[in-house]
């Protein structure tokens, strides 16, 4: 079936790619896929088997808080705040009335450059009893070069605010590189306690997501200290903790709820996001396959399928820079239980997906009319769409609106 996709190309990288509205019909393995904007006009696939566009969605859209830099990754602590990281190298409390704290204490040294930084924070599972967590960085390392590192630490409130202590470093990816780009970096617990770590191929380092010997442009899978789980993988070249490879740069990852199965997105060059579910031991193309090109045009390996390597679930083309996944499964959208919403930052959009399987079926696309960059996508405690915008530094929160309202 086909598909009608057009949006703005942009990378992390803040290197903008100008490209006109496209009017193409793309031929999907998974399906037909209709975007229909909120707030806007919408856009119609033209294959006549297309589904019906999903039902607009009603929502209102609020600032919670404010004046984060480059805000990157969220999570809600049992006392009703939220833990957030700025890429610059701080992590703050938001309280519940959204007032930010000043920065928590004992953070180490962070790469700030570019996409470089303080990058995602997830809570221990234990974490009401450990006060855990674990965190994603460019790490400084020798000669000017950095790389993703992933470390643990406690969580010690300090008045207002908290510090980090028993740092412990777990993960290091390896090799380095001097470079500021595709750092990766979202974390994810699995259904057995393991912990999924994404990494990126370094801009400079492509051909290495093809190397299965090192943790460039790769899903990796560890124990929570770090060491490697009995069951990864474990095949013949490939370092063990390597959970697959060919990936470019993937900066959203969950666990389907209905399936305990891990779902990421990869954020492709000039076109060529992917959405993907990694799987033990297989290889997802990058950079042999692509729907994408390179910036200033050109192909980029050797086409978009080869035997032995993995296709999209679902892919844009153009790019709308890919930023955070996440599986809705609350109450207070009903209609959108067991849809993936997806971040874009270029395409300044939230897009949800309705999935039957792993075919999307119908799609759609929210906040595009306000116009901000978003980091990352998160399901509250209370139902609500939690987001956090890269550009302007907010938390937003996503409710529906009240019954005649118009769409915010």
């Amino acid at each position: 079936m086909g598909a009608y996709m057009a949006a703005r190309d942009d990378k992390d990288n803040r290197v903008e790619t100008s490209l006109t509205m496209r009017k193409t019909l793309r031929r999907l393995a998974i399906g037909s896929v209709i975007l229909a904007a909120v707030g806007a006009s919408p856009v119609w696939a033209v294959d006549t088997d297309a589904p019906a566009p999903a039902n607009p969605s009603k929502i209102k859209v609020e600032t919670f808080a404010s004046g984060l830099e480059h805000p990157w990754g969220m999570q809600f602590l049992p006392d009703g705040r939220l833990l957030v990281t700025e890429r610059p190298g701080r992590m703050r409390y938001v309280t519940k009335d959204g007032r930010l704290s000043a920065p928590i204490a004992g953070v180490p040294e962070v790469a700030a450059v570019d996409q470089g930084g303080l990058l995602d924070v997830l809570l221990a599972p234990d974490f009401a009893e450990s006060g855990m967590i674990y965190f994603s960085y460019g790490e400084p390392r020798e000669n000017g070069a950095n790389a993703t590192t992933v470390a643990r630490a406690k969580l010690v409130p300090d008045g207002d605010s908290g510090r980090l202590e028993d740092l412990q470093v777990i993960f290091r990816q390896t090799p380095a590189a001097v470079s500021g780009h595709h750092f990766g970096s979202r974390l994810v617990w699995d259904r057995d306690g393991k912990l999924f770590i994404t990494t990126g191929d370094r801009n400079k380092l492509r051909k290495e997501a093809q190397n299965p010997a090192n943790t460039v442009g790769k899903i990796v899978r560890i124990n929570p200290d770090g060491s490697i789980p009995a069951d990864n993988p474990k095949l013949p070249g490939w370092a063990p903790e390597v959970w697959s490879i060919g990936h470019r740069s993937v900066q959203g990852a969950a666990i389907r709820p209905e399936t305990g199965q891990l779902y990421t997105l990869e954020h492709g060059p000039r076109g060529g996001d992917e959405l993907n579910h990694p799987e033990a031991g297989k290889n997802y193309g990058w950079a042999v396959v692509t729907y994408g090109e390179e910036y200033a045009g050109g192909k980029i390996g050797e086409g978009t399928e080869k035997e032995g390597m993995e296709p999209p679930v679902y892919y844009w083309v153009p790019s709308i820079a890919t930023s955070s996944l996440a599986f809705y499964n609350g109450d207070l959208f009903p209609e959108w239980k067991g849809n993936a919403l997806v971040g874009g930052l270029a395409g300044t959009r939230v897009e949800r997906l309705v999935m039957d399987g792993d075919d999307v079926v119908t799609a759609e696309v929210l906040l595009e009319d306000q116009g901000k960059r978003i980091r990352d996508v998160r399901q509250g405690p209370d139902g609500a769409l939690w987001l956090l915008t890269d550009d302007t530094g907010e938390v937003l929160r996503v409710t529906p609106a009240p019954q005649n309202a118009k769409h915010d």
